[in-house]
Order: C-alpha cells, then structure tokens, then sequence
C-alpha cells in the first residue's frame, strides 16, 4: 500500500488503555495529524476485582479509528499501516471459535494472591527471576490463568486461547493470533533468554503452552484489516497490522528510549508512576523487586511501579477538594517547606509493586497534627510518590544505572512535582518538546512496515522530541528519610504477601 503522489502517507496508532482507547496519526517526521480518544467503563465487581468487557473495547476503537478515517480523508492522508499498544498482563480468555469466555481481568487486578503463591511453591523464585526476568505477580495473565482453572471451572475448560488486551484487538482486526515480546514478557511465562514461552514453567503448573499465541517482532506485520473493520471504519481494507508493543515500551519508543542509549531513561508520572531504563541484556534484579521486561526495539528494560502516583493526587482531590482547583492545592503545597512539616504519605492505595511487591499494602499519613492543613497533605503526597519511586531505582540503579530522565504523564505538567521526583532520584529530569505516549510508539513501530523509514532505529530518531532543561531539583532529604522510618515500620519485610 502506497500513498499517492499528492497524498501524505501516514502511520496510525492505537493504544487500549485502561480508562479508554486513544488512536493517533503521525506522518514521518512524527507531526501528530489527527488524534482521538473514546472511553470506556471499568468493571469493580468485587474489592480487588478491576475487569473491563472486550466488546467495550471493540466499540471504543470503531469509534476512534472512524474519526480517524475521515479526518485523514480531509487532509488528503493516506493510512500506510497501523501499529497496536494497550494496557499489559490483562487476560482475555477465548474459546475454540474465538468467543470471549468472560470480561478481562486487568493488569490492577489483585484476585490472584492464592495463585501467587501457588506459582512460588511449585517454582522457586530464584529460577523464575531467571527465566522470565520477573517473580509471580498478582497482576500478571499467569496467575489470573490459574485463577480461572481454580474458581470458574466449566470456563476454563473452554479456554482454547489467553490473549493480552492489544493482541486481541489485533486478532479481531486481522483474523490472526500473535503476541510479540514487549507485552508477553509481562504474562509471566516467555523465557526471556530464549524468546520463547516457558514450557518447563508452563509444564509445572498444568497449563497448556497451546493457549498463547506465536511470537513475532515488535514491527512484523501480523495481518492486514479485515474487509469487515474496513467498511465499518473507513480505512482501507488490507492495511498492515503490526504487531507493536505493550504501553510501556510504547511510550519508551515515542520518547525515543532504546537500549543503543541506556544512560537515558523516562519517569513517568501518571496513575501510576513508573522509571524505565533501557537494557543491552536481560539482566533482573535476582529478588525480583522491580521489573526486567522485553523493549519493542529488541533490547530489553528495567521496570520499576508505583500503582498510584497522579492516582494518589486524584484520590485526594476527589475525597477531600473536589471542589477546589488542582493547581490551587499545587499552590499551597508549593507554599509547605520540604518535608511537609513532618508529615509523610505512604502511597499504596492500590498496594504496591516495586520493590514492596505486595498487593496487600495499604497507604498511610503518619506525623499529622492540629497545625497541619491541607496544603501540607497535598506536599507530603506529592513527595511520598516520589519517594516510592526512589525505592525502586535504588534496586535499579546498580543494574542500570541512568545519567538523565525524559518526564512523561499527566504529572509532568507540574514542575514542583519533577523537582520533587529530580530532588528524590538524584537524577536530572527533562520534560520534552512533546508529551508522546503509547499510541504515538505504536505508530512509529509501523513506520518501517509502511516504507515511511527503512528500520525502528531510523523511524525513532527521525521522531525523537528534543528534551528541554532540567527542572531546578528540590530538596527531599528529610522527605526521603522520614518516610523510609515510616516504610520500615509498617513494611519491615516487604516482599509480596497473599
């Protein structure tokens, strides 16, 4: 497929994430043209339980790929092919003629701590490290697999095919199974050495290697749309599918992260709160404290989470200032000196992942007293964020130590908060000249596949946005140590619990 002589050729992206999905168009250079978003609902049916309904997912994405459509067609813009990113370690459970089983269970799902331990008494954690470059975790598909064949039974033997959220997507556009490295080492089962699902681990467990799907590149074409996708939005029947990548090593793509540089790595402040770097190896922290996954340029990342970083913010806002402006409770934590006057926010309103990994870890404001306001529990949340991620590059930085960090997500947007994050990694922080995300490095893994660059290693540096000044760090020595005392405290042990 080739656009005309007078037409602008064009990559799409889509990105299934967790609140809703977001399609995009960039041309070569990585000029957005067009861009849309369409929501959807979460699913809570129990404490714990975080699950969303495919089909929600299908009508979203019809939805935005025809926005899409008809504003490349009045931009006289051809569509060239079309990447996949979305949210990871989701299960979609398929019979034999490719049916949905039941609603997806999300990667924020915490259902599956029984299984967790079940996994870490067949295998020891040591070699599941090894293999796959990450312990058990409540949120992986593994787990959530063995919680189907436990608790609902009569569906799961019906399960013929497990499915990350993007690659189901891709099934249902292209007709064609397919998984690529990036989200499939978050299942917890593709031997990262080897490239390939763990069939020793898989065969300890009981569960059949035969319900995953084949692994291909980060920038193969899996399939072309199907003439039914085609007619119902727009797009041309036969466009390239490829294959793309999980939503973390998405946006690492957009942002230009690779492992040919791993002194440059992201922070991203968003509902949760990661630090990416990039890897030459597939070298894991040996207790599994923060995560070692595939990268869609063929390398490999360190990982380290905090479940709810802007989601603790959000929380506070909604709970006790719905009514008042963030950037005015911005503004009065600006105006609390470091430290918060000794009040300190431990941010596990989700439990928490790296380096704690317990999903029953619950968030905590210690220090509080009659002289302290809101302004003080808005600064002490901010940098108890922070802090959290600090605790995971401290087991990250002797592996992969970085030299600088490109800011992304919602929290980039405030400077206090990339001071804060500066002050508490000893690490300067770059916003950029663009805030790309998942969709964006989708459709720049299509750049190749559409002839617009001849590899990803070209289509990333023509599409790299130019890092700006560090933001000046702010000081968060008495932050940091206060909340390790409080930390300790709680958590002595860290370590996942059931």
């Amino acid at each position: 497929m080739t656009a005309g002589p007078d037409r602008v050729g064009v990559t799409l992206g889509v990105d299934l994430g967790t609140s809703g999905v977001k399609a995009v168009a960039l041309d070569a250079q990585g000029q957005v043209l067009a861009d849309v978003t369409e929501t959807y609902p979460l699913l809570t049916p129990r404490p714990g339980w975080t699950e969303q309904r495919p089909e929600d997912w299908l009508t979203g994405t019809r939805a935005a790929l025809s926005t899409i459509a008809a504003r490349l067609r009045d931009l006289g813009a051809t569509p060239l092919a079309l990447g996949l990113s979305g949210q990871m370690h989701g299960l979609v459970p398929l019979d034999a003629q490719g049916q949905v089983l039941r609603p997806a269970l999300l990667w924020n799902d915490q259902r599956t701590g029984a299984q967790v331990q079940a996994i870490e008494a067949r295998l020891p954690r040591a070699d599941l490290v090894a293999r796959t470059g990450n312990r058990a975790v409540t949120g992986f598909q593994l787990p959530k697999i063995l919680w189907m064949r436990d608790e609902e039974p009569e569906l799961y033997a019906r399960l013929r095919h497990a499915l990350i959220p993007k690659d189901y997507l891709g099934y249902v556009l292209t007709g064609v199974l397919a998984a690529e490295p990036s989200d499939a080492s978050g299942v917890g089962a593709l031997n990262l050495a080897r490239n390939t699902w763990d069939t020793d681990i898989l065969g300890e467990l009981g569960v059949d290697p035969a319900l995953f799907p084949p692994i291909v590149r980060s920038v193969d074409v899996t399939g072309t749309l199907s003439a039914e996708w085609a007619a119902r939005t727009g797009l041309p029947a036969g466009l390239p599918i490829v294959a793309g990548g999980g939503d973390n090593a998405a946006a690492g793509i957009a942002l230009g992260l690779t492992s040919a540089r791993p002194d440059v790595g992201s922070l991203s402040l968003g509902t949760s709160g990661v630090v990416f770097s990039p890897l030459r190896e597939p070298t894991p922290d040996p207790e599994g404290r923060v995560h070692l996954f595939a990268h869609a340029d063929g390398g490999y990342h360190l990982l380290g989470v905090t479940l709810s970083a802007a989601g603790s913010l959000e929380w506070l806002h909604g709970k006790l200032a719905h009514d008042v402006p963030l950037p005015t409770l911005l503004d009065e934590a600006l105006n609390v000196p470091p430290g918060a006057d000794g009040v300190t926010f431990l941010p596990y309103l989700s439990g928490e992942r790296s380096p704690l990994m317990n999903p029953q870890a619950r968030a905590a404001f210690t220090g509080l007293s009659l002289a302290h306001g809101r302004g003080h529990l808005v600064r002490a949340v901010l940098e108890g964020s922070v802090a959290a991620l600090a605790d995971a590059y401290a087991v990250m930085a002797p592996i992969a130590p970085l030299g600088s960090l490109l800011s992304t997500g919602g929290g980039a947007r405030s400077e206090m908060w990339l001071g804060l994050a500066s002050g508490a990694l000893g690490l300067p922080v770059h916003p950029t000249t663009a805030r790309p995300g998942a969709a964006h490095g989708a459709a720049i893994l299509a750049m190749p596949a559409a002839g617009l660059h001849p590899d990803l290693g070209a289509a990333i540096d023509a599409t790299r946005p130019d890092a700006l000044a560090a933001v000046p760090p702010i000081d968060m020595h008495a932050a940091l140590s206060a909340y390790a005392r409080t930390r300790d405290a709680l958590y002595p042990q860290g370590g996942q619990t059931a």
